[in-house]
């Protein structure tokens, strides 16, 4: 992974999926849904996972007929919650916004996981793929003169360890995206995992943070009210969303 531009590997780290358990059956009494559907967020309120789920459930609910509610049940990088829809009973009617980390990322890291990501699920859609991005405390960046990821890297090789990186939890797309960041710029900064990015935001604005790679959407809000600094982007091309902010390369070997 190092070998390669490091907006390539996390460039779509926050690719949601709906999934359901598998070996629902067909149901012979009556059209599904006949009551209303659950979707599990295994993450806190606030973040991108609970943005697009939240954006999802009214629109399910019009196209059924029936209400579909959001839950959120965070910890153990989406562990906790993908486990309890893993664990529900397989009637359709407990959906999971699964995203890379409960169905990609934590079967490397966990030894166990407490659910199997292929036969437990049966995937229904793609919601959406969105980039990270770089963003740091604005009052921060400004008393350091930190207008941009060069002049990020070059503060904290100049204060190793002196700065917090948070993150929406351990094993997740914006924690691994923060370790490659700081392998790949020979950086070092300390993590923080919290349950969620929101929380983690609340610390970044407050300035207990100094630096987070969150999912866009759950950023976009504080960084157009001037709360956050945004640095660049981790996809290889500018967003849409934000097409101010460049994407980051990675920097030049040292001679």
């Amino acid at each position: 992974m190092l070998r390669r531009n490091w907006l390539k590997a996390i460039s779509h780290s926050a690719v949601l999926t709906l999934a359901t358990l598998a070996g629902v059956q067909a149901h012979a009494q009556g059209a599904w849904p006949n009551k209303p559907v659950r979707i599990v967020v295994p993450f806190a309120p606030g973040g991108t996972t609970d943005i697009l789920a939240r954006a999802i459930a009214p629109e399910l609910t019009k196209a059924f007929g029936q209400s579909f509610f959001v839950e959120n049940k965070g910890g153990a990088g989406g562990n906790l919650g993908a486990e309890q829809v893993a664990k529900s009973p397989a009637d359709g009617y407990t959906l999971l916004m699964g995203t890379v980390g409960t169905h990609g990322i934590n079967r490397a890291l966990y030894a166990k996981l407490p659910y199997d990501p292929f036969k437990d699920f049966a995937p229904i859609t793609v919601v959406a793929g969105v980039p990270n991005v770089m963003v740091v405390n604005a009052e921060a960046a400004k008393a350091r003169n930190i207008n941009n990821v060069g002049d990020f890297i070059a503060y904290a090789k100049a204060n190793p360890g002196k700065l917090n990186m948070a993150s929406s939890g351990n094993g997740t797309s914006i924690h691994l995206a923060g370790e490659l960041f700081k392998s790949m710029s020979g950086t070092f900064m300390v993590h923080f995992p919290y349950k969620g990015s929101s929380p983690a935001l609340l610390d970044m604005i407050g300035g207990s943070m100094d630096v987070m790679f969150d999912n866009l959407p759950s950023s976009i809000p504080h960084i157009k009210s001037g709360k956050l600094k945004a640095l660049g982007v981790t996809s290889s091309q500018r967003s849409g969303a934000v097409p101010a902010f460049p994407p980051w390369k990675r920097p030049a070997a040292p001679p």
